[in-house]
């Protein structure tokens, strides 16, 4: 299951993380971010151990949303050593977010 992440916890998990993060900035309205919702969950399984997977709720977490610059969800963007490394705006087949994440490593 893809990690829940705060804008609180963000900068723990995300940021200071010692292993590359994805994370999906979604929100509960909107459909397409159903759609990859479990993509997400499966590739938190796939990649168990190797990176982390999250999920932020940009209703209830803007600061960081805001921060970068994401406008349309659902967006999946990719962190290394607290950069950004990878960005995926709308739905994408699960193998374009394991190769951003394989890139990553």
């Amino acid at each position: 299951m893809a990690l829940e992440i705060t804008d609180s916890t963000f900068e723990e998990l995300v940021l200071k993380a010692d292993k590359p993060v994805m994370v999906d900035f979604w929100a509960e309205w909107c459909g397409p971010c159903r759609v990859v919702g479990p993509i997400m969950d499966e590739i938190s399984t796939d990649f168990e151990g190797k990176a982390i997977v999250g999920k932020l709720d940009v209703d209830s977490n803007q600061e960081f949303a805001a921060k970068y610059g994401v406008r349309n969800i659902p967006t999946v963007l990719v962190f290394k050593d607290g950069e950004i490394v990878g960005r995926q705006v709308g739905v994408a087949p699960k193998a374009t977010y394991a190769e951003s994440l394989n890139a990553a490593m």
